[in-house]
C-alpha cells in the first residue's frame, strides 16, 4: 500500500470521528431539552422502591448523557418500615442513577449504577435484636432468586450497583438516636453473581456529643460477601473488618466518653466466615507506644492478642476460645468456652513470667489517679482456672418435694445420705517472683520476696476471688499486714499494724489519695492502723487521704483515708500516741497525748483527742462530714471540754505574744508573713469549767462557735457570773499583719448578779436586791492592759433595793446610794473607763442622779461626785 493510500485513509478515519463527536455534540445539546422526563419520574421511583422493598419519594428528575446516559434525581429519600422507626432509613440530596445500555434494547429501562453523594444513613437496631437491613438484605435477594423450576420470575428487575462516597452512617437503637457515627463514608454494594452479594465500607468513627480529632480516630475498613439462603441465620458471611491507627486516647474518649489517661496507636482485624449458627472468628489487636499520659516509661507496654473462637450468634456462644499475647518479655493466654444459655462458662488464664509492671498499669486504667511516679518489678506467673461447679439433680429435685424420699436401703434415713462439699469455681494460683515497688516518693522500696495469689472459700454469698497476704515494714514495732480480695467485680483491701507517720504519708501518697500533704504537719510516734476497704474496680472514685479542713492549707481533722465518693467504702481505726500537730494559722505546736480516728460510712470521727496546746489542756471530738450537698465544702464539726483557763494564756496560746515580756512570749513568739494564714471552717463547741478574764471568773463556760477565715463568731455564750448568770454573743477577728492586733466585738445580757461580788470588784461593799442589765462593747489587742486601753461600748443596768458602802468609809459614797428602791443607769465605756451618763437613784418619792467613773484597772477604782437631790413631783 502506497504511501498515499493510508494518508487518504487517516483522513477519512478523522473526518468520521469529528462527525461521530459532532452528532453526540449535537445530541448532548438538543436531545435532552426534546426529551421529557416526567413520564420517567414515576418509574424510576417504583423500580427503586421494587428493588429496596421500601416507598421512595423524589423531587425532580433530569437526563444525562455524559459521560454516561443517566438520571439525575433530587432530594430522594427511602422511608423506613414502621417496625424500626419513623425516620427515613437513607436520605441524599442529589442521586444520579445510570441507564443499562443493553436494556433498552430489549425495550425495558434498566438502573445498572446508583451513586449517591453526601448521604445520610440509618442503622437501627430494636430491642429484640433485629436490624433494619435485615428486609432490605431479603427483599434484594428474594429478586434476585430463581423461581420454582428454575424459572427466573423476577429478572425483569436487576438489581443496581449501589455506592455512596462522603456519606455519614448513624447507629440507632430502637427509637434513640446514639452518639456513635461514621462520617467520610464510601459504601459500595453489589451482586457479583447471583445469590452473592458484596459489600464494602471505608469510613472515620466519630460521636456527635463530643469534639472528637477525626485524625486520631483511625480509619475503619470492611469487606464482606454473602450468599443466598433459605432462611437468614443460614447465610454464609465472610467478612474482613479492620480499623487501623486508632490513637488510645481519642478511642476512650469515643468509646467511653471520656479520656482515660492511655496513649498509644490501636489496630484491630477480624475475620469471620461461616454463618449465624457457626463462625469461625479470628482477630488481633496490636498496640504500639502504650503509655500512660502523666509518664513515659523506658519500655511501652506493647501487645500483639491473637484470638480465635467459633462463634454462635443465635444463642450467643463461643466455643473453643484461644487467645495468645505476648506481654513484656512474658506470655499470657486465654482458652475456654461460653454455652451460653444457660451453660456454665469454662475458662483459664496462663501467666508465664508476665511483667508486674503489666499489673500495675492495669491498675492505673481503671484508678487513673494511682501512683503516676511509681514503678513496679518483678514477675508472674501461673494459672488459674474458672469452671462452674455442677448442680445435684438430686438434690435440686428433693429441694422442690414436701414428701420424704422413701430410702434406698431398709433401715436408711433419707437424712443419711450427704453430698460431696461443692467446691469453688476457681483453682490454680499465680506466683508474684522478686516483687518490689518503688518510687513516687517512696523513700524505701516495698518489697516481697514472694507474693501467693490463690482462690479461698468466700464468706456467705459473696463470690469466689483472689487474695494474698504480705507483711510490710513500716518503722512500727511490728510490720503492716496486708490481705487483699481481688474479684472481678471490685476488691476488699484490710490493713492491719503499726507504721511510723512518715511510712504512713508515703503509702497514702503511693495509694492516690488527695490532700496527703495534711500528714506533713503530723510528727510523733508510730501510729496503730486498722483498716478495711472495699469497692468496685469501675468507675474509678477518688479517696481522700488526710483531708484537710475546708478552707485551710492542713487542719486538725487530719485522717489517713477519707471516703470522697459514694463507690468506695473505708472504715475502720486509726490511734495516735504522743503526737505533736502543727497548723499555720496557729502559733504552737498542738501535743497530742492519745486520739483516735473513726472512719464510718459517711462520717469520719476524732474521738476522743487528748491534747495539751502550751499551758492549755483539754479534750476535744471533731466529726469531718464525707459528702455535702451544698456548693461550699461542709464545715467541721468540734466539741472541745477545758479545766480552768485563763484568758492571758488561752490568748497568748492561740494567737501568739506581741510584746516583749508578756507572758509565754520566748515560748510561742513567732514570724509571721504579712497577711496572717486563713482559719479552717468550724464549727462546734466549747466548754470550761472556768475562765478567768482578768479580775472576774466565769463559770461552767460553755460558747457556740464558728470559726471564719480571719475569726470567728460566738453565736451562743452562757456562764455563771458574779453570782448571776451571762448571755452573750460576739465576733472575733485575727490579727492581719504583724502591725495588727486582734478585735472583739461583744455583747451581753446579764442577770440576778449577786451585789457583793459586784461591790467586791468594785472595791465597795454592795448589798441589797439583784443587779440586772446589758450592754455592747468592742476592744483589741494582746493583752490585759490593751484590751482596758481599746474598750468602747455602753452599758445599762438596773438595781433594785439595794444600798452601797465605802470600802474606806462612808464619805466616799453619796447619800442617795446608802439605801435606794431602784437604781438605773446607762454608762460609756471609752478611754479605760466607765462613766455613768442619765441614771436615776429612787428611794420612796425622791430621785437622784449620781455622777461617777470607773478606771477599767485591777483592782478598779470608782470616784463618785455627790449628786443634785430632787423632790419628787407628786
Amino acid at each position: 500500500m502506497t504511501e498515499e493510500t493510508q494518508a487518504r485513509k487517516r483522513t477519512h478515519k478523522r473526518i468520521w470521528l469529528a462527525l461521530a463527536a459532532l452528532v453526540v455534540l449535537v445530541a448532548v445539546l438538543i436531545v435532552p431539552p426534546l426529551v421529557s422526563v416526567s413520564r420517567y419520574k414515576r418509574s424510576i421511583t417504583q423500580l427503586i422502591s421494587a428493588s429496596l422493598g421500601r416507598p421512595v419519594r423524589l423531587s425532580s428528575v433530569n437526563v444525562r448523557l455524559l459521560p454516561r446516559p443517566g438520571f439525575v434525581l433530587t432530594d430522594l429519600t427511602v422511608d423506613e418500615d414502621p417496625a424500626y422507626g419513623a425516620e427515613p432509613v437513607l436520605h441524599a440530596n442529589t442521586v444520579t442513577a445510570y441507564i443499562r445500555l443493553l436494556s433498552l434494547w430489549r425495550g425495558r429501562l434498566e438502573i445498572g449504577t446508583v451513586s449517591v453523594d453526601e448521604a445520610s444513613l440509618n442503622l437501627v437496631r430494636t430491642s429484640g435484636g433485629r436490624w433494619n437491613l435485615d428486609p432490605l438484605l431479603r427483599t434484594a435477594a428474594a429478586k434476585a432468586a430463581p423461581g420454582p423450576g428454575g424459572a427466573e420470575p423476577y429478572r425483569q428487575i436487576n438489581l443496581p450497583f449501589l455506592e455512596a462516597t462522603n456519606s455519614r452512617i448513624n447507629i440507632k437503637n430502637g427509637a434513640e438516636k446514639l452518639p456513635f457515627s461514621l462520617v467520610g463514608a464510601e459504601i459500595s454494594f453489589w451482586q457479583q453473581n447471583p445469590g452473592d452479594w458484596r459489600v464494602r465500607l471505608r469510613g472515620q468513627p466519630a460521636r456527635t456529643d463530643l469534639s472528637l480529632d477525626l485524625a486520631d480516630t483511625g480509619m475503619v475498613r470492611l469487606e464482606a460477601s454473602l450468599r443466598q439462603a433459605a432462611q437468614l441465620r443460614l447465610v454464609p458471611v465472610h467478612l474482613d473488618l479492620e480499623w487501623r491507627d486508632a490513637q488510645l486516647g481519642q478511642l476512650t474518649r469515643l468509646v467511653l466518653g471520656s479520656d482515660s489517661g492511655w496513649r498509644g496507636d490501636l489496630t484491630g482485624e477480624l475475620h469471620l466466615d461461616g454463618t449465624a449458627e457457626a463462625a469461625q472468628v479470628k482477630t488481633r489487636l496490636r498496640a504500639t507506644g502504650v503509655h500512660r499520659s502523666e509518664f513515659a516509661p523506658a519500655a511501652p507496654l506493647d501487645f500483639d492478642a491473637n484470638c480465635g473462637f467459633v462463634s454462635h450468634f443465635s444463642r450467643w456462644a463461643i466455643d473453643k476460645l484461644v487467645c495468645d499475647s505476648p506481654l513484656g518479655n512474658g506470655h499470657v493466654r486465654l482458652s475456654g468456652d461460653l454455652p451460653g444459655e444457660g451453660g456454665q462458662p469454662h475458662f483459664s488464664v496462663e501467666l508465664d513470667r508476665i511483667p508486674a509492671a503489666a499489673g500495675l498499669d492495669a491498675l492505673r486504667t481503671v484508678r487513673n489517679d494511682f501512683g503516676p511516679g511509681l514503678e513496679a518489678s518483678g514477675t508472674a506467673s501461673g494459672k488459674i482456672t474458672y469452671a462452674a461447679a455442677d448442680v445435684d439433680p438430686d438434690a435440686d429435685r428433693d429441694a422442690g418435694q414436701h414428701t420424704p424420699k422413701k430410702p434406698a436401703h431398709p433401715g436408711k434415713s433419707r437424712l443419711a445420705k450427704t453430698h460431696p462439699a461443692v467446691k469453688g469455681p476457681l483453682t490454680g494460683s499465680i506466683a508474684i517472683e522478686g516483687f518490689q515497688l518503688s518510687g513516687d516518693g517512696l523513700s524505701t522500696p516495698l518489697q516481697a520476696p514472694k507474693l501467693l495469689l490463690e482462690p479461698v472459700a468466700a464468706p456467705g454469698n459473696q463470690p469466689q476471688a483472689l487474695t494474698a497476704t504480705v507483711a510490710i515494714p513500716s518503722g512500727g514495732v511490728g510490720p503492716l499486714t496486708i490481705t487483699a480480695r481481688l474479684a472481678l467485680a471490685g476488691y476488699q483491701l484490710t490493713v492491719r499494724g503499726q507504721s511510723s507517720i512518715t511510712r504512713a504519708r508515703e503509702l497514702a501518697h503511693v495509694a492516690g489519695l488527695k490532700n496527703v500533704s495534711a500528714l506533713d504537719a503530723l510528727a510523733g510516734e508510730p501510729i496503730t492502723v486498722d483498716l478495711s476497704a472495699e469497692g468496685p474496680w469501675m468507675p474509678a472514685p477518688r479517696l481522700a487521704f488526710g483531708d484537710t479542713l475546708p478552707g485551710a492549707a492542713t487542719a486538725p481533722g487530719v485522717s489517713p483515708a477519707v471516703v470522697a465518693t459514694a463507690t468506695d467504702s473505708l472504715t475502720g481505726t486509726v490511734t495516735l500516741h504522743n503526737a505533736n500537730w502543727k497548723a499555720d494559722y496557729l502559733a504552737n505546736h498542738v501535743e497530742i497525748s492519745q486520739a483516735t480516728l473513726h472512719l464510718n460510712p459517711g462520717e469520719i470521727l476524732w474521738d476522743p483527742v487528748a491534747f495539751s496546746y502550751g499551758p492549755v489542756k483539754g479534750t476535744a471530738s471533731l466529726s469531718l462530714p464525707v459528702q455535702c450537698a451544698a456548693p461550699e465544702p461542709c464545715p467541721a464539726h468540734f466539741q472541745v471540754q477545758f479545766g480552768d483557763l485563763d484568758a492571758d494564756l488561752f490568748q497568748a496560746a492561740f494567737l501568739g505574744a506581741r510584746e516583749k515580756g508578756t507572758l509565754l512570749s520566748t515560748l510561742i513568739a513567732r514570724l509571721r508573713p504579712t497577711a496572717a494564714p486563713a482559719w479552717p471552717r468550724l464549727e462546734g463547741t466549747v466548754k470550761a469549767d472556768s475562765l478567768l478574764l482578768g479580775p472576774v471568773t466565769l463559770r461552767q463556760v460553755t460558747a457556740t462557735l464558728r470559726f471564719l477565715e480571719s475569726g470567728a463568731e460566738i453565736a451562743g455564750l452562757d456562764a455563771g457570773l458574779l453570782g448571776g448568770h451571762v448571755h452573750g454573743a460576739g465576733t472575733f477577728h485575727t490579727a492581719g499583719s504583724a502591725q495588727d492586733k486582734p478585735t472583739y466585738a461583744l455583747q451581753a445580757q446579764f442577770e440576778k448578779l449577786s451585789p457583793p461580788a459586784v461591790g467586791q470588784l468594785l472595791g465597795q461593799r454592795w448589798s441589797g436586791g439583784v443587779f440586772d442589765g446589758n450592754g455592747k462593747i468592742e476592744l483589741s489587742g494582746f493583752t490585759g492592759k490593751d484590751l482596758a486601753a481599746s474598750a468602747k461600748g455602753a452599758v445599762h443596768f438596773e438595781w433594785r433595793h439595794g444600798a452601797v458602802g465605802a470600802a474606806r468609809g462612808p464619805e466616799s459614797v453619796p447619800p442617795a446610794l446608802a439605801r435606794f428602791d431602784r437604781w438605773t443607769a446607762d454608762a460609756d465605756v471609752a478611754g479605760g473607763s466607765v462613766t455613768l451618763k442619765q441614771n436615776q437613784v429612787q428611794r420612796g418619792g425622791r430621785t437622784a442622779e449620781v455622777q461617777a467613773a470607773a478606771t477599767l484597772s485591777d483592782p478598779a477604782k470608782v470616784v463618785f461626785v455627790t449628786p443634785k437631790e430632787t423632790r419628787a413631783k407628786r
